[in-house]
Order: C-alpha cells, then structure tokens, then sequence
C-alpha cells in the first residue's frame, strides 16, 4: 500500500479510505457518542490524512503504520473539538439511531436484530460513562482490534499505561452493567 501511495496518491488513497473507513468510523462513533459527529469526524480524518500525506515524502509514507496513524489523527482531532467545546454542556445520550449506524449481518431476523441493536444501546450508553481516556482505550482495544501496543502507539503512552486504560476500563463497565442489572 506503502508504495502506491508513493506512487499515485490519489488512486491509493481510496483504498485506504475503503480499508480502514470502519474502523475510523467506529472509533469516531463510540468516543464521540453521535452517528452524525462520528461521520463528520471521520471525514476530518480523511480529508487530514490526505493532506498530511501530499506533504510526506516516499520515506515518511513507507514508514507510516496506516490504521494506528488514522486513529490517531481522528483521536486529536475529536480531542481539539472537546477543548473548544468545554464550556458547552456535556453531549446527549446516544440516539436510538446508533444501531442503524453500524452494520448487521444480513442473516440475522427479526428478534436477533433487535438483540443486538439493544446489546449496541446500552454498550454505547455504558461507554459514555467512561472517563475519557478509558474509552478511547477500550474502543481501540476491543471494538477497533488493535493491538496493546497500536493502542499505546495511538495515545501515545507506554504500553503498561494502555493495558492499565483498557483494563480499568472494562472493570468499570462490568461493574456499570452489573449495577444496571435487576
């Protein structure tokens, strides 16, 4: 991919838009807790890492890790907006739209789709509780799939650090599921 880019950079870029668009999309929407700004983030992603990339040279381009530096760059991005939005009150509740945000298999009926669409709601609205450095860490780790070492890589902390994030993270989520429970 290193070496398209290189080449031809905006043929390959939309592959690396179609490659990693999901998981960009999806870290966007469970940090920012809104369909609507998780797309505009995202986009801001794009639009940033292609410009960033029209200023590399082929060595910088060859040496980039593409979905740690996506993730990172929409991560900063999302961070920015908070610090001008500090003074705003905090975001509403995630819609009941955020289940139609993300895909579902198309096998599944009904009753399962409903499941799963319940299941998204209350991991969104659980993840929103989380401190801010908890749930980037968490999403990264365990919706994104990146490695400890991606994670530390994207917050830019020792990976100790990351593994010690994403594990209280999910402490505190079970315990957040276990108070919700009757």
């Amino acid at each position: 991919m290193a070496e398209r880019l290189c080449l031809d950079l905006d043929a390959a870029f939309a592959e690396v838009v179609r490659d990693h668009e999901r998981a960009v999309f999806t870290t966007a929407l469970r940090v920012s807790g809104r369909a609507a700004d998780a797309q505009d983030l995202a986009a801001e992603t794009f639009l940033r890492a292609y410009s960033a990339l029209r200023g590399y040279g082929p060595g910088r381009i060859r040496g980039l890790r593409m979905r740690p530096w996506l993730i990172t760059i929409c991560l900063n991005h999302w961070r920015n907006q908070l610090r001008r939005a500090s003074r705003r009150p905090r975001p509403e509740p995630l819609s009941e739209t955020l289940a139609d945000a993300e895909s579902t298999p198309l096998q599944e009926g009904p009753e399962e789709g409903a499941a799963r669409s319940d299941d998204r709601q209350r991991l969104a609205s659980l993840l929103q509780e989380l401190a801010p450095n908890q749930r980037v860490a968490v999403v990264l780790r365990h919706v994104v799939g990146l490695s400890y070492a991606e994670v530390a890589e994207v917050l830019r902390c020792p990976q100790g650090t990351a593994k010690s994030h994403v594990s209280r993270g999910v402490d505190r989520l079970r315990t957040l599921a276990d108070e919700e429970l009757p």
